[in-house]
């Protein structure tokens, strides 16, 4: 491992390029701070790196559509009563026919995927179906609207900085892509924290172990001593496991999802994933060796 320990990067031998230094100041914690020497995670082994999720776990993406879906209702679902907007919002996340996955899956683009359920919304909701030329006037006030929502969560740069206190490797790996999550990286506070794999990396995604083992060679870690956090269970820390790095789930109160989401806390302890409740209870895992 080559360079400064809070830097995200590779050996020579793996050819990745390293990413930006993640900035250490006063968000970190003094006790984090004055740590030094091996990380041990949850008591199991060492640990020389995390990998961070960026939608629902750096970054409020909930917030971020809440306001997508408030724009989207205003001006195609205005029939709705103000009480019926969060069946929007809750409709949307839920994506009941798995639209989303199958985009990351590489079966339809991006954009067929926001066609589809977008009309799913339409036909939910006593709408008609939107014509090709509708959908991009409603896919332009979609991305206005979710573009301007997004913000970070209140723990997440704070974690950051304390992961790279304790001289820990960080990096982000997305089921979105590159060209998307790095401006949202930066429009939130956390440009420090290299986009290392994106959906447009290997052209799949999440819950491929590929991805992971990807992600860790470009941050210059083994899997067994890498963390990954994120907000699904089945796509982020099942799979995670899976591809030999330890696993956290996100549980954030009040966000779970239902519908295809796996969400069961007990069935996660015994796949052997941590169950966090906010980013900042992640400390609370680590220790030193």
């Amino acid at each position: 491992m080559t360079g400064d320990p809070g830097v995200a990067g590779v050996t020579a031998s793996t050819g990745a390029l390293a990413g930006p230094a993640v900035t250490v100041d006063e968000l970190a914690p003094e006790s984090v701070l004055a740590t030094t020497g091996q990380v041990i995670f949850d008591g199991r082994g060492a640990l020389d790196g995390v990998l961070f999720d960026i939608d629902d776990t750096l970054v409020n993406t909930r917030a971020a559509f809440g306001a997508a879906m408030d724009g989207i209702a205003r001006v195609y679902l205005s029939h709705l009563p103000e009480d019926r907007l969060g069946e929007v919002l809750a409709l949307w996340r839920r994506d009941p026919d798995g639209h989303y996955r199958a985009y990351t899956r590489g079966e339809i683009s991006l954009e067929d995927q926001r066609r589809l359920r977008a009309n799913q919304l339409q036909t939910a909701f006593g709408a008609e179906p939107l014509t090709e030329d509708e959908f991009v006037a409603w896919d332009e006030v979609f991305e206005a609207s979710y573009r301007a929502g997004w913000v970070a969560h209140d723990d997440a740069l704070e974690t950051v900085a304390a992961m790279s206190a304790l001289g820990l490797r960080v990096g982000a790996l997305s089921n979105a892509t590159t060209e998307h999550q790095l401006p949202k990286l930066e429009a939130t506070g956390l440009g420090h924290v290299p986009m290392l794999v994106g959906l447009d990396t290997l052209g799949f995604g999440k819950p491929d172990p590929r991805v992971f083992l990807e992600a860790c060679a470009r941050l210059g870690t083994d899997p067994s001593r890498t963390l990954y956090v994120g907000d699904e269970l089945d796509l982020d820390a099942r799979a995670a496991v899976r591809a030999g790095l330890y696993g956290a789930w996100l549980d954030r109160p009040g966000t779970r999802r239902g519908g295809v989401h796996q969400e069961d806390p007990a069935a996660a302890s015994a796949d052997g994933v941590v169950v966090l409740s906010s980013l900042d209870q992640l400390t609370g895992y680590l220790t030193e060796g």
